[in-house]
């Protein structure tokens, strides 16, 4: 089957931007033309293919906020970040729960990591309440049982919102929530993950763990 010219664009640049890794300038570059190439991959497809192969299209939608939402961190502005947070709720629109619930979890897990992004860039909350909303629908399929390191790795990442969250408002609530996340995660990745990545989890459960205890006694 013959490629459409976007597909094959998205290819290219994605090889292009891993084989020159070591150069972050270089790969920035080739993931901004890669992101390019996933629009008019979208364009090409249009609603149309939605009807005919939703998933599919669901697919491109996912691939197109996985390479705007590292693009987005690296800039100042949110205009790429809001660009990611929608294109994987359009992918959540086909890659339901019921149809594809791990894959469906996969996705909630990077709207909330896009979200917490966002949330952390603006004065009010709204996003960051929607990342935590985001990790919590990601958990009702990663549970512990079925896949613990996912699971694991949606706790830290639950816990981190929590603990954003948890600066900007008064109360022990979130800042006990995030130290409860943050040994959910511990649990499984102690023994398993870097040396380094764990004892970050340890410093930002600690800190949590910490300003709850400080507000306790207020």
């Amino acid at each position: 089957m013959k490629l459409q010219p976007s597909v094959m664009s998205v290819t290219s640049y994605r090889a292009a931007a891993e084989i020159i890794a070591h150069d972050p300038v270089a790969a920035w570059t080739y993931r901004v033309r890669e992101a390019s190439a996933l629009v008019d991959h979208g364009r090409e497809f249009g609603e149309s293919t939605r009807e005919r192969a939703p998933l599919q299209w669901a697919m491109t939608q996912n691939n197109l906020g996985t390479v705007l939402a590292p693009l987005g961190e690296r800039e100042s502005g949110t205009t790429r970040l809001e660009e990611a947070v929608t294109a994987y709720r359009e992918a959540l629109q086909e890659r339901t729960r019921e149809r594809v619930p791990l894959q469906w979890a996969a996705i909630q897990r990077h709207l909330g990591n896009a979200l917490r992004r966002l949330g952390e860039r603006e004065s009010d909350t709204a996003q960051l309440e929607g990342a935590v909303t985001a990790f919590r629908e990601a958990l009702q399929e990663r549970t512990r049982e079925r896949v613990p390191l996912d699971w694991a790795t949606t706790q830290n990442n639950l816990g981190n919102a929590l603990r954003i969250l948890a600066e900007r408002e008064s109360g022990t609530a979130r800042p006990a929530k995030a130290v409860t996340a943050f040994d959910s995660c511990l649990i499984v990745t102690e023994t398993v993950w870097p040396a380094e990545r764990v004892q970050e989890i340890r410093s930002n459960r600690d800190e949590a763990g910490a300003e709850a205890r400080r507000r306790a006694m207020k």
